[in-house]
């Protein structure tokens, strides 16, 4: 077999399998994931708005949707990336700024950034329950 037959065996590139999840990393695809996420429930929202400008009977059914467990299940997490979107593009803000990219800074951050995101989408959601 001549040398320009043979099969070249170049290594693969980096993918997910590769690396161990790390903090950061998985903060990163969150990060992409919720901004997705909150396109789709802008997308939610706009439809809120159709059915409410259609009649009573349709919005008594969207809301019906709503109040029900999927419903509230698809709110709250919705309510969650948003957000966890917007403390990371705080996050992100730092960044930018040159501030936080020490490691020990970077991990401190990106559990505040979950912590806060939590605490918040609960908080949120009862005041919404006491408001209902």
């Amino acid at each position: 077999m001549s040398v320009a037959n043979r099969p070249v065996h170049r290594p693969l590139s980096p993918h997910l399998q590769v690396y161990k999840p790390q903090l950061t990393s998985v903060l990163s695809i969150l990060h992409r994931a919720t901004g997705m996420a909150l396109a789709v429930g802008a997308l939610y929202l706009v439809l809120w708005v159709v059915f409410a400008s259609a009649s009573p009977g349709t919005y008594a059914k969207f809301q019906a949707f709503n109040t029900s467990i999927v419903g509230r299940i698809f709110l709250g997490g919705w309510l969650f990336c948003l957000y966890y979107h917007l403390c990371n593009g705080i996050r992100h803000l730092f960044w930018d700024a040159g501030y936080g990219f020490e490691l020990k800074d970077a991990y401190r951050s990106g559990w505040i950034v979950v912590a806060v995101s939590l605490i918040a989408t609960a908080v949120s959601w009862v005041i919404g329950l006491r408001l209902a």
